[in-house]
């Protein structure tokens, strides 16, 4: 896919390295598969709009984010808001992934007295930056968080996830307008573009395109990538962090439940959703889970 801004040749796709694209690539596998076995152990839950994004959380946490579980609280870190906080099993996979959490305890999405929820929750979870949920919120406190760090002169980023059916808030333009006013150039978005909502497509319920005009015309730095290209993903985040002046948008084209064939591409799959066994074993199955492996994650 071209960008809306080339890559240089120093951070082309080319210059990443092959294990670090492993190790990211199996990260996003496990992702995919924690997230449809919390869904189902959940017996409710927003597989689509989860699985869309697993690669790209996959890179932020795998070489992006300057996060540590042992230090959550450092005032250098940087930050990572996900905006579209429906989507948060696969948040819940990927910490588990990195050590913030441990992974059998992330299964227990959205029980009573688990700190998993369907949405996430600061008090509960000490890497969680803010509670979400609130479409278009999210970002806004991300936004804040920037301008907090600019000036206290600290050296650090925030990053923020949106869906796509998010950018129909009005919230989020007015934090976009206000990013590229006071030069944010620490402020990285990255919209989630995979193009379905709850009930039709983006096209059918609110119209976004051109969206990276959109965003050029709020004093942007815009980017187009593959949402699902990992060496691409790196490539454009190491590029975005090189920006000054301006806070940088990676618009990723995605597909709504990747990864799982019946799911993929359609809006039915969004949320509110009981998977059955069966499901849950062909979309485990899909992912490359062993029948072992499967049996382990489904059997509660």
């Amino acid at each position: 896919m071209i960008s809306a801004v080339k890559l240089s040749t120093q951070t082309s796709a080319a210059a990443i390295q092959p294990d670090l694209e492993v190790q990211i690539a199996e990260a996003a596998r496990f992702v995919r598969r924690h997230t449809i076995a919390s869904i189902y152990r959940a017996t409710s839950g927003h597989p689509g709009g989860a699985l869309s994004c697993a690669d790209i959380l996959a890179c932020l946490f795998g070489a992006e984010l300057n996060v540590w579980p042992t230090a959550t609280n450092d005032r250098l870190r940087d930050r990572f808001v996900l905006s579209k906080g429906h989507a948060c099993p696969a948040l819940y996979a990927i910490a588990a992934y990195h050590g913030f959490c441990d992974k059998a305890d992330a299964l227990n999405l959205r029980k009573l007295g688990s700190p998993f929820q369907g949405h996430p929750h600061v008090r509960d979870l000490p890497w969680v930056e803010t509670s979400t949920g609130s479409l278009g919120q999210g970002f806004s406190v991300a936004l804040g968080m920037a301008m907090g760090m600019k000036l206290q002169k600290i050296n650090a980023r925030a990053y923020a996830l949106l869906g796509d059916g998010e950018l129909q808030e009005g919230e989020v333009w007015e934090a976009a307008m206000c990013a590229a006013h006071h030069r944010l150039d620490n402020l990285c978005a990255i919209i989630d573009y995979n193009k379905l909502q709850s009930d039709a497509t983006n096209e059918a319920i609110m119209r976004l395109e051109p969206l990276a005009d959109k965003w050029r015309a709020f004093g942007w730095t815009v980017f187009e990538i593959d949402g699902h290209n990992i060496p691409e993903i790196l490539s454009t985040l190491h590029l975005a962090a090189s920006i000054h002046e301006r806070p940088s948008v990676l618009i990723a084209h995605t597909v709504k439940g990747k990864g799982v064939p019946y799911m993929e591409g359609s809006p039915a799959w969004h949320g509110s959703v009981k998977l059955t066994r069966d499901q849950a074993a062909d979309a485990l199955a899909a992912l490359g889970a062993e029948q072992h492996e499967i049996k382990e994650l489904l059997d509660v």
